[in-house]
């Protein structure tokens, strides 16, 4: 029986990745609460899209065991989504982070043989591709040994191609960047787990070793690194001095959003929430993207190995990528493998239960050729070469 892919929102990090799929065999449906905004998002000669509004009776009615959905809904709604899958006996996909909730549905993904796949996007994503290749190239090195001092760096940010003086602009809703200014962090370094309460109470400046020079940019960390060390396959006896998973921004970003940053910090209750929906609004007015502005995405995973003071291996990956025709880069890179999971589902390269991004360097190295074929340029250094 013929799949169908049903693909749940079409905003702003959705239509490269849906038009690559609609170049394909696979039946493709777009769902969206709005059906003239993904008219309009999904307008291209090359394919005809079938569009219709997001209306859960007709979603069930057009649903058919072994289907892929894709949410690329609000991150609320993912866990809806999902159990509606185990519901209607089909496979789930979505770039967000994996949730407890999500966790919990593992062994029911798996005795029903539906593949749960999340964490497919830019960051998370394609983040965890490259930090698998540079654990495994690491791991099967001559300098290898858990007692090394190992250094991991994984760092992405987006902004504008042409900086403005907010040294930002945004490519979705701002209130949930606001509300992340808000999140706790937790990470490694100098060998022992540091918190913080918000990005400006931890903020570094990272150089950035890109294709043809170097850039600094202001870093911090993002959410809780820690349960990374496992996913990336460090193991338990390895001594690990620093590791972080952080978000970049353009230099002067903290200076210009400093007034944000004193006002965010007193904001409490519901009042506090009200207020934040304002500054919000007010921002979406002065700072999203322009018609046709390009964007700018830079990604930068390095893992440096270190043994008695002395690096003995040190590699990293890093993208710069722009908007260009084929849309933002943000879009490109959150959509694009997205659409590479859905066909690794269809192609039953991925296993059932509830699972993130590849971690199979045959696996990793097909996606990453497939963003290549696609125009988007990853590069690598061996930080040791001469």
């Amino acid at each position: 029986m013929t799949q169908t892919i049903h693909w749940l929102g079409a905003g702003l990090s959705s239509a490269p990745g849906i038009i690559e799929l609609a170049k394909k065999a696979t039946p493709l449906i777009v769902w969206n609460r709005s059906l003239v905004k993904a008219e309009q998002a999904l307008k291209n000669d090359d394919v005809e899209i079938d569009v219709r509004q997001l209306d859960w009776d007709a979603l069930t009615s057009t649903v058919k065991a072994g289907d892929v959905l894709v949410s690329m809904l609000p991150a609320t709604m993912h866990i809806t989504v999902a159990q509606f899958c185990l519901t209607h006996k089909t496979h789930f996909v979505s770039s967000s982070y994996i949730s407890p909730e999500m966790s919990a549905l593992n062994s029911q993904a798996q005795d029903l043989n539906l593949c749960f796949v999340n964490e497919v996007g830019l960051d998370p994503g394609i983040d965890h591709l490259l930090a698998h290749l540079l654990v495994d190239s690491y791991q099967s090195s001559a300098q290898f040994s858990p007692d090394n001092q190992h250094y991991f760096r994984s760092y992405c940010g987006g902004f504008p191609k042409v900086a403005n003086d907010f040294k930002y602009k945004f490519s979705w809703s701002p209130l949930g960047v606001l509300k992340a200014l808000r999140s706790k962090a937790q990470w490694q370094a100098d060998g022992v787990i540091k918190t913080s309460n918000a990005p400006w109470e931890a903020l570094s400046e990272y150089k950035a070793q890109l294709s043809d020079h170097s850039e600094t940019f202001q870093a911090y960390p993002n959410r809780n690194s820690l349960p990374f060390i496992k996913q990336y396959n460090f193991q338990d006896d390895w001594d690990v001095q620093e590791f972080v998973r952080g978000t970049l921004r353009l230099n002067g970003w903290s200076t210009a959003w400093q007034s944000l940053f004193d006002e965010i910090s007193t904001l409490e209750g519901s009042s506090g929430e009200a207020r934040l929906l304002e500054i919000s609004q007010e921002l979406e007015q002065k700072y999203l993207y322009d018609e046709s502005e390009a964007d700018r995405v830079v990604m930068c995973v390095e893992l440096e190995v270190r043994q008695a003071g002395k690096i003995v291996w040190h590699q990293s990956y890093h993208l710069d990528s722009q908007g260009n025709a084929q849309g933002q880069a943000m879009a490109r890179l959150v959509s694009l493998p997205v659409s590479l999971a859905i066909e690794s589902v269809l192609n039953n390269q991925i296993a059932v239960g509830v699972s993130a991004a590849p971690e199979e360097p045959e696996r990793i190295n097909q996606w990453l050729s497939a963003l290549t074929a696609n125009g988007e340029s990853i590069g690598h250094h061996d930080h040791l070469e001469k």
